[in-house]
């Protein structure tokens, strides 16, 4: 294969989603979050960095390392929310994890490897999707198969012709009806496969290999358990035989190792719970600069043994985030800051930007509540000056208790629409305005006692 062929082969493999620019990456992000262009176009850059490598020479293309981003900012301002659509929008292998949930290697809790692991998972649920939607065809083929063989028991050997030719007009009918949903409330007996022993996703590699294999030589991994149900609940239980039937889940695990390789992506939130601020550099604590440590390994390139095979975490794209009220970016260990070569930092809202934020994206807060309501039959209408109030709100309460951002709009709807939700029936067929009149009745005097603000608001 010629290199030109084979860079459009590498390319391709990276999936027709990820052929985007960043500006339209951007373009995207933007229907979903207001502001943070800073974080959105290095975000953008960083993942067409990826397609590029895909195009280059095998030998070029190992040594090009993904360049870790480390996103600072206040809690709400959309640090989470930019990865979680990316997530969505690429269909790349993706999680999401706190680093305050793991300790030191020694410690009860789980450790950092247990993120790679948690990766392959992902990887595999992607990749055996994306198959499951290629293969439906012949799913559907197989659970319909085996419906309309109890539905009609096949004829024994040495029938007549007579008989082979009344059978098959009768399976046709059955067939036909079975399509049309005739036959879904007939109750049928089917055997299930059950799993005798659940893998626990936390176990060592080792020892979950070592739990398959003992299962496997014993032969308790599948029991097969007779049910009675429903023709249209069998459908749904026959499914996961027939993905295992139908699927060669040995290449898909061998796609979701690669893809989780070159393509995997994991989001560390609250990475500043780890960092260890230098008035208490003196305590030990197993849950902060110990998992610095184990995580260093890991951010900076190592092979992780998973149940699916051994992932090497040299080129994934490592995104951390994290407040740091506390701490700062340099409390982190140096060797852990240097993994992190991009930093963004992220705008704190104002009024301007909540403003935006309540009608702006493409699923709208307000938008939300109003088709919310829409099911009981209730009209919701916000006026302009309605919504500017709201903003306006949010944001003094941001700045004279606590700066939550952007889920300071998420209380004050929530005390704003609370008694028209609550009597919902009564305004059934009718039309409300929010306006500023309406906002101010309900809020004000909760926000100007700043005291009874931090409680309620």
């Amino acid at each position: 294969m010629h290199l030109h062929e084979r860079k459009h082969q590498n390319i391709r493999n990276l999936g027709r989603k990820e052929m985007m620019t960043p500006k339209q990456i951007v373009e995207k992000l933007d229907e979903y979050i207001i502001g943070q262009n800073s974080a959105k176009r290095t975000i953008a850059v960083a993942l067409r960095n990826r397609y590029r490598r895909m195009a280059l020479e095998d030998e070029m293309k190992n040594e090009v390392m993904p360049k870790n981003i480390l996103m600072i900012g206040s809690t709400g301002v959309g640090k989470t929310e930019i990865a979680r659509r990316l997530s969505k929008m690429f269909g790349l292998p993706f999680i999401k994890v706190e680093a305050s949930k793991y300790t030191e290697v020694g410690f009860v809790g789980r450790d950092v490897e247990s993120m790679v692991r948690d990766l392959a998972a992902a990887s595999v649920n992607l990749v055996r999707g994306e198959e499951f939607e290629k293969n439906k065809d012949k799913i559907d083929d197989y659970i319909k198969r085996k419906i309309l063989e109890k539905v009609l028991p096949p004829l024994p050997r040495g029938a007549s012709e007579e008989k082979v030719a009344d059978y098959e007009k009768s399976y046709e009918k059955m067939a036909a009806k079975l399509e049309r949903g005739d036959l879904d409330d007939l109750s049928i007996e089917i055997e299930v496969s059950e799993n005798a022993l659940e893998s626990n996703p936390n176990l060592p590699p080792e020892m979950a290999n070592m739990q398959e294999s003992f299962i496997k030589v014993i032969g308790i991994s599948t029991r097969k358990s007779k049910k009675e149900m429903k023709v249209k609940d069998a459908k749904v239980a026959l499914k996961s035989e027939a993905s295992e039937k139908v699927l060669d889940m040995e290449s898909i695990k061998a796609e979701a190792v690669r893809r989780a390789q070159n393509e995997g992506i994991i989001f560390i939130d609250e990475i500043d719970k780890v960092a260890v601020s230098s008035g208490n550099s003196g305590r030990q604590d197993p849950s902060k600069e110990g998992v610095q440590r184990d995580l260093l390994p890991i951010v900076e390139g190592s092979s992780v043994s998973t149940k699916f095979g051994n992932i090497d975490t040299d080129h994934i794209l490592f995104i951390a985030a994290g407040a740091f009220h506390i701490s700062k970016p340099s409390d982190l260990i140096p060797e852990l800051q240097g993994r992190f070569p991009l930093r963004v930092e992220l705008d704190s809202l104002d009024e301007a930007a909540l403003c935006e934020i309540l009608t702006k994206p493409k699923n709208s807060l307000l938008k939300q509540y109003s088709a919310l309501l829409k099911t009981e039959g209730v009209e919701l209408e916000f006026s302009e000056d309605g919504v500017k109030t709201i903003a306006k709100f949010a944001a003094s309460t941001n700045e004279k208790v606590e700066d939550i951002g952007a889920r300071r709009l998420h209380t004050i709807m929530e005390k704003v629409l609370e008694d028209i939700s609550f009597e919902a029936d009564k305004f059934k067929g009718q039309k409300i305005v929010v306006d500023e009149k309406l906002v101010s009745e309900k809020l004000a005097d909760i926000a100007s006692d700043e005291d009874l603000a931090k409680y309620i608001l």
